[in-house]
């Protein structure tokens, strides 16, 4: 059996020529989609994700914003350019780069985010959009891992999807979505975590695995089913003194050891990670293709 690997920037290349017809068809009715981020404080891998997002945008001929406020903010200063946002009719879509500083209520300042701008679909009128089969947005990750299956040929009516981690970024969004009618869903779907017994029995049982649990090659080969299609979506930094930098990124996943098994496996880095911002911008392009529905601001 051949190992198919299924990458992540093969998948987003797809979909970026598709964005970019689109984006062509909005400037013709005279509007270029806009994608804020506030960014508080000078978190490192915070720094690296905007920088990238602001890259993208501008490669599809988007509008960029990035509103860089000090680590001392007040929640009020934030609470008021969030609604200063809220009310640009330049800006289509926008999200807060988490995670803030302590002192920051984070679920007040994402409650506060209109929801038709809240790309980043974690607002609970969008969740709970999503959770009944009507979406205005899908979260970036979860939705990157669909198109991945989708656009690889990997069939998903009637599989037996285990979703490993329950997070509210990737696990439980994850998991609603794989359980919805439709193409790239209607599967059976079952979420393990760190609490679930017999856990390896069960991840044993999935024709289609997605890994999102934060713990380095946490899913060995005696825990895969031949055939299955793996997804990682984990990044973990570990160790590795024959590296310049004396360290590495590998996924939840034991690739080198699971790859044999698996029909179907994303790599780390290479995989699920370029489909984040991929997918972002896709949900602010359709946020532009909406705003553009409903007429003047």
């Amino acid at each position: 059996m051949t190992t198919k690997l299924i990458l992540g920037k093969d998948v987003s290349e797809e979909i970026y020529a598709e964005l970019r017809q689109r984006i062509d068809a909005l400037k013709v009715k005279g509007t270029v989609p806009g994608l804020a981020v506030i960014l508080v404080g000078d978190d490192p891998a915070s720094q690296v994700y905007v920088r990238k997002k602001g890259e993208m945008c501008e490669s599809l001929g988007m509008r960029s914003v990035t509103v860089r406020m000090p680590a001392e903010t007040t929640q009020d200063e934030l609470m008021a350019k969030v609604a200063e946002l809220n009310a640009d009719p330049s800006i289509h879509g926008f999200l807060v780069q988490l995670p803030l500083p302590k002192h920051l209520d984070e679920k007040q300042v994402i409650n506060a985010i209109s929801p038709s701008k809240d790309v980043d679909c974690f607002h609970p009128e969008n969740v709970g959009r999503m959770l009944i089969g009507e979406p205005t947005f899908l979260p970036a990750t979860p939705a990157g891992v669909q198109q991945m299956l989708v656009r690889s040929g990997v069939e998903t009516g009637g599989k037996h999807v285990v979703v490993v981690g329950r997070s509210n970024i990737v696990g439980k969004p994850m998991a609603a979505m794989m359980v919805q009618k439709g193409a790239g869903a209607d599967s059976t779907v079952t979420v393990v975590h760190s609490r679930t017994k017999g856990l390896a029995d069960i991840i044993r049982q999935a024709d289609i695995l997605v890994v999102a649990i934060g713990k380095p090659r946490f899913v060995t080969a005696d825990m895969v089913k031949e055939g299955a299609v793996v997804i990682d979506v984990g990044t973990n930094r570990v160790d590795d003194p024959s590296r310049p930098s004396g360290s590495r990124l590998v996924g939840d996943v034991d690739f080198d050891a699971v790859k044999d098994k698996a029909s179907a496996i994303t790599p780390v880095p290479g995989g699920v990670g370029p489909m984040t911002i991929c997918m972002l911008m896709a949900n602010a392009v359709k946020a532009a293709e909406d705003a553009c529905g409903r007429g003047p601001q």
